[in-house]
């Protein structure tokens, strides 16, 4: 048995034994009273009773009845309903009435009232009147309480009534009681079961409910039952009240965990981009700070030869200009990213745009010996910051004619998927290792660092194609196709001309 149903069971056993010691408490007590008062309280109450019955015969001998047949039945009537034998006698002991049905009775009653030695007595009330006696036969083990007396009249009387019949009815009076007070004992425990029963199920229900709500299981709902509610069942309806607004604190507090915990790893992640930030922005000024240094340092040395001079300067001017590069598009990639450069979107022929780029990155491709492919005329229409998205291109063709290599080919071409345009550049060359296709578009991420930094490339271009399709909301990506790498990305299209 669980532990909580172990504690509503001691409910119910001490419900049971508290039930069961109150009636047996009351049975011994009422048993207590009736050995040791019920006998005294007789004996008073018959002492009474033959005050009233002498007041009744006297008042009836004061007014001249009590020999006349008319009070005859009274007379009887008071001997046979106390149980009194009463006998009215001369100063000479003859009997002038009497509810005896001999003449030996009453001289038996006076016999031992007057001349009897084993016959012991004992004066409990006396007047003028009377006298009530107990008197107590040694030889028969019997009691009696005696009223003898002086009427109106002149003449005795003699009332007798026994006592011994009241330790009789203790006696079945104490037995009628056990088996009653048993029989109680036994109903009472039956109905405290049943009662108890109908009380500690609905606790136990409470119980395990409680119990479910500790494990957070907010499932479990209390059912009140029909009819008329009581406390139990209004405690229950709170409890299910509790439960769902646990449930929801609860669920309150996971999302804002979960948020607060997004919180943390997105400060983490930005504590670490700054830290590689500084630390990537260190190493990339290094270098020209560094050559700047070293030929500002010649020229101060008075280089006479012209040649060398110039030579000189145009290496200080080469490297600050990536350096002031470096620094533009730092400032453009920081300015997306935290959504301080707002996108206007408007609706432009993404055709023209790219052909002004691939126009203009012609005399690029030509000193390289490249070949720019670019078979789209007809005008296609999208949704876009078209100022960012010429950033976009210009960046995909600067990388484009940086890496061709072989057959020296970019091939800029659309493609319609769905209701997006995608547009991908392709140049021929040498594939990106598939270690670094996800780390393409990272800040400062170069594949091949030799050559990257031959033309005078940041590793930033990428990281800014990635920041201004993820403000557009739209995708960017890279893969390894058959005698090259191709870029691409996507913009939405619009059906109208």
């Amino acid at each position: 048995m669980k532990k909580g149903t172990q504690r509503l069971g001691s409910i119910r056993i001490k419900m049971l034994l508290i039930i069961i010691a109150v009636v047996a408490g009351t049975l011994v007590l009422c048993l207590l009273l009736n050995s040791l008062f019920l006998s005294t309280f007789y004996s008073i109450k018959k002492q009474h009773l033959l005050k009233d019955s002498y007041e009744q015969i006297n008042t009836a001998c004061c007014e001249g009845e009590l020999y006349n047949n008319s009070f005859q039945t009274s007379f009887e009537s008071i001997a046979s309903n106390g149980n009194i034998s009463i006998s009215v006698l001369t100063s000479d002991w003859d009997v002038v009435l009497t509810s005896a049905s001999n003449y030996s009775t009453i001289r038996e009653q006076i016999g031992q009232l007057l001349f009897d030695s084993t016959v012991e007595s004992d004066t409990i009330y006396e007047n003028e009147n009377f006298r009530i006696v107990t008197i107590e036969d040694t030889r028969l083990q019997e009691r009696y309480i005696v009223l003898f007396g002086t009427l109106y009249d002149g003449n005795q009387i003699l009332m007798r009534t026994p006592l011994e019949g009241i330790r009789e009815s203790v006696l079945i009076s104490n037995q009628f009681l056990l088996i009653v007070g048993i029989i109680s004992i036994i109903a009472g425990a039956v109905a405290v079961l049943f009662i108890t029963k109908k009380i500690t199920g609905p606790i136990l229900m409470l119980t395990e409910l409680s119990k479910r709500m500790t494990q957070l299981d907010f499932e479990a709902k209390y059912m009140p039952r029909q009819g008329r509610k009581n406390e139990v069942d209004i405690l229950g309806e709170h409890m299910n009240d509790m439960a769902m607004k646990l449930e929801n604190t609860i669920s309150e507090l996971k999302s804002a965990n979960v948020e607060l915990q997004k919180d943390i790893d997105q400060k983490n992640e930005i504590d670490q981009m700054r830290k590689e930030f500084l630390s990537n922005v260190s190493h990339e000024l290094k270098t020209p700070i560094a050559l700047v240094q070293g030929y500002a340092e010649g020229l101060k040395e008075n280089v006479e030869d012209e040649e060398n001079r110039d030579f000189y300067c145009d290496v200080i001017i080469d490297e600050a200009a990536k350096m002031n590069e470096l620094v533009k598009k730092l400032l453009t990639l920081n300015q997306i990213e935290f959504g301080s450069d707002q996108v206007e979107m408007k609706r432009f022929d993404l055709t023209e745009l790219v052909a002004g780029v691939v126009h203009s990155s012609e005399i690029l491709a030509k000193q390289e010996e490249i070949t720019i492919e670019f078979l789209q005329e007809e005008p296609v229409y999208v949704w876009g910051d078209e100022f960012k998205i010429e950033e976009v291109i210009t960046n995909y063709m600067s990388n484009a004619i940086h890496y061709a290599l072989n057959q020296k080919i970019i091939r800029v071409y659309f493609e319609q998927i769905g209701e997006c345009v995608r547009v991908n550049v392709f140049n021929t060359g040498n594939q990106i290792p598939q270690e670094d296709l996800e780390h393409v578009w990272g800040k400062f991420y170069k594949v091949d660092k030799a050559r990257t930094r031959e033309y005078g490339g940041s590793g930033i271009g990428l990281s800014i194609v990635k920041a201004i399709m993820e403000s557009h909301g739209q995708q960017c990506g890279v893969e390894n196709v058959e005698d090259g790498v191709l870029f691409w990305f996507e913009m939405d299209g619009s059906n109208e001309k």
